[in-house]
């Protein structure tokens, strides 16, 4: 399905920094809570990310993620999701962040 680039406008995906990142034991499937700094346009927001296969809590925190900010809240739990941080699934389905290969501002627009 071809879409214009009118619709890829409206997904708002931004690059954040993780500042924290701790396991979600109240989640269904393992995952971690992480708090995700957006800069001071959006703020710090918080998500919760089916990461725990590949990462843990030390390796995310400081480590720059891009994410879909413009999606309503989503209660995951008992955690109001934000944000919907981005991957790709790897051979088994595990998740694989989206990386950068140079750091860059906080709240930077995917464009």
């Amino acid at each position: 399905m071809e879409i214009g680039y009118a619709d890829f406008e409206r997904v708002d995906i931004r690059v954040g920094t993780v500042t924290g990142a701790e396991s979600n034991p109240r989640a269904r499937k393992p995952a971690y809570i992480l708090s995700v700094d957006f800069g001071p346009a959006i703020g710090v927001k918080k998500t919760s990310a089916q990461l725990t296969v590949h990462y843990t809590p030390e390796a995310l925190v400081g480590r720059q993620v891009a994410a879909v900010v413009n999606f309503p809240p989503k209660q995951i739990g008992p955690l109001m999701s934000e944000v919907l941080v981005l991957g790709f699934p790897d051979d088994a389905g595990a998740v694989v962040l989206v990386g950068l290969d140079k750091p860059v501002p906080n709240g930077g627009k995917l464009f």
